[in-house]
């Protein structure tokens, strides 16, 4: 269901009230529309094209609650336009087909209309192809709605005749703004009911809504059915909303997240980077939010261990053991024990010296591969397990190191194209430190 519903006609009142209190709270105008200042504030680019109704087609994209079925409806509503609502969830390429057909009779009478498809990030690519020619035509004005990134849901020819428009998460001081509206709202909202709050208590929802108001206003109308409940015959307030009874309306805190969406990535990014730049704190924020969003530990583990080998190394050998003991212990004991053990490792890589030197040189290892001519092993380095290949130098001149006294034998290793080249160049970050002083004193033992 989309943020605010229509509203509906006055003599409907016994409808009006049943409906969820953040449908009833849907803005109406522009005015009445709270955030998204980048886009909506005054000289804004998508305020000017509404108000000069010159809006063409558009994505809106941000995270649920945060008005895009709503801007869609004003934006019909101000330019005069019939609003068609439709769902990815719900449709396919023949309620596609019939609505195209029903705007095109429409145009002919010069009514417009502006298809609005919530979810559009749903539709594979033949169904987001259908749109193509009625968009190219005017037929329709497209809006579609997204929580994932455009770039990598949309077909890039649709895209590419859609102006997008990001939408942020409310901060909380306006979800606390919308809610006290609500409470005073006697036409659509609370306000018949006369409920009261406990001081603090709009704070504390607004902070678990997590930027959605759509969830705030549930939990509002819980607390206040709650409240009302609790209520004794007579007393003053009315009906009062506790924190006790806000927190259970809310039960547990909204985090905003899509194990397979983009908000995935940027917080496993997030988690990654923090770790890198040694911070312990960043990194364990991180961790829980995406733990208790739900996330498979397993692949936390598995990027865990990614970490260690590739932004700490030979800095710090430990840390691949830490890793993937925590992998192991996460597997044994489960949830949520096993989010101690994730806490622990996440904490010892970003504590730990740092070093991405080993995974440079691995890249750079790839790179010749690729690029330069695969030259067969050196004779010298081969086995001869057989008189023939004995005959024919294998193993010939190759120089066993533990019969030197520095267990280092003066012999080129690498084929001939590439003799010379260093890959792994440790740093004096940790245990590398050490690691460059040997391959330093290597070095002059070989003469190089």
């Amino acid at each position: 269901m989309s943020l605010f519903g229509a509203i509906p006609p006055p003599e409907n009142q016994t409808a009006e009230r049943s409906r969820p209190l953040a449908e009833r709270m849907r803005p109406r105008s522009l005015d009445e529309y709270m955030g998204q200042e980048q886009i909506l504030g005054p000289g804004k680019p998508l305020r000017v094209a509404i108000e000069r109704d010159e809006t063409g087609s558009m994505i809106f994209w941000g995270p649920p609650g945060t008005g895009k079925t709503t801007l869609a409806q004003i934006v019909a509503r101000m330019t005069k336009a019939e609003f068609v609502e439709f769902s990815a969830v719900l449709s396919g390429i023949k309620e596609i087909k019939a609505v195209m057909a029903e705007a095109g009779r429409a145009q002919q009478y010069g009514t417009r209309t502006i298809l609005f498809v919530d979810e559009i990030h749903r539709f594979n690519r033949a169904q987001q192809d259908a749109f193509l020619p009625y968009v190219e035509k005017g037929t329709i004005r497209l809006i579609g709605a997204t929580t994932e990134n455009p770039s990598f849901e949309i077909n890039s020819a649709l895209l590419s005749r859609c102006r997008v428009y990001v939408l942020e998460p409310l901060n909380e001081a306006r979800i606390i703004s919308l809610l006290a509206s609500a409470l005073a709202d006697s036409e659509r909202g609370l306000g018949k009911l006369d409920v009261q709050t406990e001081e603090g208590v709009l704070e504390l929802i607004a902070s678990y809504a997590s930027g959605d108001a759509r969830s705030a206003y549930n939990v509002l109308e819980v607390a206040a059915g709650l409240a009302a409940s609790a209520a004794q015959p007579g007393s003053i307030p009315p009906a009062l909303i506790t924190r006790d009874i806000a927190r259970d309306a809310l039960q547990r805190r909204i985090l905003r997240y899509d194990k397979t969406g983009e908000e995935h990535y940027n917080l496993i990014s997030a988690l990654h980077k923090s770790v890198r730049n040694s911070d312990p704190d960043a990194a364990l924020y991180w961790l829980g939010r995406m733990l208790e969003a739900g996330e498979d530990p397993l692949y936390i583990a598995r990027r865990v261990v990614r970490m260690a080998v590739e932004d700490i190394g030979l800095a710090e050998p430990g840390a691949l053991a830490m890793t993937m003991a925590a992998r192991d212990a996460v597997d044994f004991i489960g949830m949520p024990e096993g989010n101690l053990a994730l806490a622990q490792a996440v904490v010892y890589l970003a504590v730990a010296p740092k070093s991405n030197a080993l995974y440079t040189a691995y890249g750079a290892v790839l790179k010749d591969v690729e690029q330069t001519a695969a030259e067969s092993v050196p004779l010298h380095l081969r086995n001869a397990p057989t008189s023939l290949m004995k005959t024919l130098g294998y193993g010939e001149g190759y120089q066993y190191a533990h019969d030197s006294e520095a267990k280092v034998a003066d012999m080129q290793c690498l084929p001939d194209n590439l003799k010379g080249r260093r890959y792994y160049q440790p740093t004096n970050q940790g245990v590398e430190q050490r690691i460059r002083e040997r391959m330093e004193e290597v070095r002059k033992r070989k003469g190089g």
